[in-house]
């Protein structure tokens, strides 16, 4: 469900500390993919991706954002906001190594890993935001649904467009999208695999608002979760699980049937082959640059 065309790599770059006077940083010794940092004025954390070049989803980067997530209840953070070092992308979505000519236990571990970030994420007890400062298809898409509140920067794409790779969108990342977008806006999508602009996806309320820099996406963030200051926040928490609370009980009732389903699909011969050839697509495309 990768669908951005950069091969993966496994270098690393720092992040900047935006405010190095008032926030801690909260990662553990091992995170390799994750920046985690917590606001002492605003009490916000912002969980920065970093794990170049795209962001991709893999099982370690999956494990880091669930900790991440965990640990802003645990700390009474007054909410979050997901975010990438990347000036280009947000996330490029699910690594598609870990899916193609896969080991059994690993693939395993992946799709359950990917399931139980998603269910923290969306079933999160405080206010969660996306700073959308890049491209974020697939999974990166799957993410930022799953906040509540969307914010993003011009000239970028976003959409569940799995299909192009014959790859089936599973109904809780349809029931995230179809939380946002029309119903009928999201079948014509999904089904087309439609990456919408950053104008586009405005239009149609797939992201709240535009900005021309990161630091205004977070700002604008920010700004939404103070919207809360005046709010109970058990009241707040307990009245967003009403909205939410069906398709986290689904996937959790399911979770097994789900993975079989999943790993049906992607063990699929013509899926495989699929996959094979795009990855071979984004090697030549990388040696000529």
């Amino acid at each position: 469900m990768n669908i951005i065309r950069t091969v993966r790599s496994v270098a690393f770059s720092s992040i900047p500390n935006r405010t190095l006077s008032t926030t801690r940083s909260l990662s553990t010794p091992s995170a390799q993919y994750t920046a985690f940092e917590v606001n002492d004025k605003t009490g916000i954390a912002t969980l920065t991706l970093n794990r170049p070049p795209v962001n991709s989803l893999n099982l370690e980067l999956l494990t880091e954002m669930r900790n991440c997530l965990k640990d802003a209840e645990t700390n009474k953070c007054k909410g979050l906001i997901i975010t990438s070092s990347s000036n280009s992308v947000f996330t490029a979505g699910l690594d598609l190594l870990e899916m193609y000519q896969p080991q059994d236990e690993r693939v395993k571990s992946f799709w359950t890993a990917l399931q139980s970030m998603w269910m923290e994420l969306y079933g999160s007890k405080i206010p969660t935001a996306a700073a959308i400062n890049g491209h974020a298809p697939a999974g990166g898409c799957l993410i930022a649904t799953a906040c509540e509140y969307r914010v993003m920067l011009p000239n970028f794409t976003i959409g569940l467009n799995e299909t192009l790779i014959g790859i089936v969108a599973p109904k809780w990342f349809v029931s995230a999208f179809l939380n946002v977008v029309p119903r009928r806006v999201a079948e014509q999508a999904i089904t087309q695999g439609k990456l919408f602009t950053t104008a586009e996806a405005h239009h149609v309320g797939l992201v709240d608002d535009v900005v021309n820099t990161k630091e205004e996406a977070i700002a604008k963030c920010e700004q939404f979760i103070a919207s809360f200051k005046n709010v109970n926040p058990y009241a707040r928490a307990l009245t967003k699980q009403q909205f939410r609370i069906k398709e986290l009980q689904e996937l959790e009732q399911q979770r097994e049937k789900d993975l079989q389903i999943f790993l049906g699909l992607i063990m699929q011969p013509s899926v495989q082959k699929a996959m094979g050839i795009y990855l071979e697509g984004l090697k030549k495309k990388s040696k000529k640059q």
